[in-house]
């Protein structure tokens, strides 16, 4: 039987982290490791795929940016349009993970599996969860039931959509889960088991799109606390942004003062999109004056996803509606 061809990205990250002795599990230097040498440590991966790799960034992932996301996405599009490569694994740090996820669930347009994977020990450390984690990712990329379920992350076993997954713990293991709507699947000795699909649009049904984007729009995620007066909303109108994030309390909710700034800055053509600063439920319509002013609720998008649509969104539309039924599909 042929064997799929998977083509292995690396980013950097704690995956590709290296520490100063073997039990150390922080302090390490992310990045540090380059491709070849994170797939010798990983044998095995030669008798489910054929693998190749390649060495896009060296980040810590905290330090990601917008041009690596447009550079990453270029090159899934260029990659997965070769009949060639059957699938793409992306290694890459924890802390931004479920961002480039979604930004590439939003921004690819292909059906062919894209698996994003990482680790939270360093490759260094005696217990380093990462080349089971890149084993796997490719067992679950090279699985014909993970084609059009856009971009999945897969970590500790596993199996989570890139649209809802999130980062839930500072050092565990099980960091990666999806608060709302559970794992899509796990992996169980070796082999991907899925239980559903995602039906939000993503990848090849998603209507955006960055060939030939050389920048993104600016957008502000701002955090609602208790006395928040709203100062931080004009500076961010005064930066230039053309979108703000409201990442409000319990169901998006928005003191007073800050509300008034927030409808301000609606009003000077600036996109407001109300999330919840809490760790999971859905952002609903609550206040009548929330949708007089024209603020967009996020659903279950977390601030930091909800930032992603709108900055695609502004791409092509500054109409209200237009993007307000965005957050309703994707």
């Amino acid at each position: 039987m042929t064997k799929k061809r998977i083509y292995i990205l690396a980013t950097g990250g704690t995956i590709a982290g290296r520490a100063a002795s073997e039990t150390a599990t922080t302090g390490y230097q992310a990045g540090a490791i380059g491709i070849e040498e994170l797939l010798q440590a990983v044998p095995e991966l030669k008798e489910f795929a054929e693998v190749q790799g390649e060495q896009l960034a060296a980040l810590d992932s905290k330090d990601m940016t917008a041009d690596v996301w447009l550079h990453l996405a270029n090159r899934c599009e260029e990659l997965l349009a070769n009949d060639e490569i059957d699938g793409i694994v992306i290694t890459h740090g924890t802390d931004t993970m479920e961002e480039t996820g979604y930004f590439l669930h939003l921004a690819v347009h292909s059906d062919k599996p894209i698996v994003l994977t990482g680790a939270m020990r360093p490759a260094t450390a005696v217990s380093a969860d990462g080349p089971m984690n890149l084993l796997q990712a490719v067992r679950v990329a090279v699985s014909d039931e993970s084609r059009g379920k856009g971009v999945l992350i897969v970590m500790n076993g596993t199996i989570e959509s890139a649209r809802e997954a999130v980062k839930t713990h500072t050092t565990s293991l099980d960091t990666f889960q999806s608060p709302d709507m559970g794992a899509l699947g796990t992996v169980q000795d070796g082999e991907p088991i899925f239980y559903r699909q995602p039906l939000r649009r993503h990848t090849k049904a998603s209507a955006f799109s960055v060939q030939g984007i050389a920048s993104l729009p600016r957008v502000a995620i701002l955090y609602a606390h208790a006395d928040d007066d709203g100062f931080l909303v004009d500076a961010a109108v005064q930066g230039g942004v053309k979108g703000i994030v409201y990442a409000g309390m319990g169901n998006g909710s928005i003191p007073v003062r800050v509300e008034k700034e927030l409808a301000e800055a609606v009003r000077k053509g600036v996109i407001v999109v109300r999330s919840t600063r809490s760790a999971a439920g859905r952002v609903t319509k609550a206040e009548t004056s929330y949708e007089e002013h024209g603020f967009i609720g996020s659903d279950t998008l977390n601030p930091q996803k909800a930032r992603i649509l709108l900055q695609l969104a502004l791409l092509q539309t500054t109409d209200k509606e237009e993007i307000r039924k965005f957050y309703s599909i994707y």
